[in-house]
């Protein structure tokens, strides 16, 4: 189970002040996070670490992360809103 101040940091680091970041970021940690296993989580929290900028290109599709397991989080985070 993942403790309400593990929850309430994340919350504030999904918070990023760019507006396209940050309705993705959010909802996430809001409601998936919880339920991640403990790689997806350490893969979530490595995924905050990234420059906006970066993560501004990989989530809006003009580029991809070239570590693999980021773009897997990038694109889970994506298919939440992109239902296919």
């Amino acid at each position: 189970m993942v403790e309400q101040v593990e929850l309430n940091r994340l919350f504030w680091h999904s918070r990023r002040g760019m507006l396209e970041l940050d309705v993705l970021l959010v909802p996430f940690v809001k409601e998936v996070y919880s339920n991640l296993n403990e790689v997806d989580r350490a893969l979530y929290v490595r995924l905050l670490e990234c420059e906006d900028q970066d993560m501004f290109g990989w989530f809006m599709e003009r580029s991809e992360s070239e570590d693999p397991e980021l773009q897997r989080m990038v694109r889970m985070i994506l298919d939440r809103v992109q239902p296919k």
